[in-house]
């Protein structure tokens, strides 16, 4: 598998998450697609790992993402959890852009 269009860049505004679905080799991956503050992107598994939580829905602070669950936060570049209580970073994913299009590969991931 190489890179997959996971939006569009006029679907998500600057400190806003999105999920995507992807796919991935035994079936579909549930990704957030993430702009930090400063408007750069990012993708990580969309659960937090302290619980069933989607990512997705919590809310972008700077550079990190918090969990609305438990509100454990995580670095958007590393995927490793800022505070407790998570204590397991999430996958982390190269995000590409091409045009207006949102790239991320499974294949590669960061963390």
């Amino acid at each position: 598998m190489t890179a997959q269009l996971a939006c569009r860049t006029g679907d998500l505004a600057v400190a806003r998450a999105l999920r995507c679905e992807l796919a991935g080799p035994d079936g579909p991956v549930p990704v957030a697609v993430v702009r930090d503050a400063d408007g750069g992107w990012h993708a990580l598994a969309d659960q937090c790992s302290h619980g069933d939580v989607p990512l997705s829905q919590g809310e972008v602070d700077g550079c990190s993402v918090e969990c609305w669950g438990h509100g454990s936060a995580f670095d958007l570049s590393t995927g490793r959890p800022l505070g407790l209580p998570a204590t397991e970073p999430v996958t982390v994913y190269p995000v590409t852009l091409d045009g207006d299009q949102v790239l991320v590969d499974l294949d590669q991931p960061l963390g």
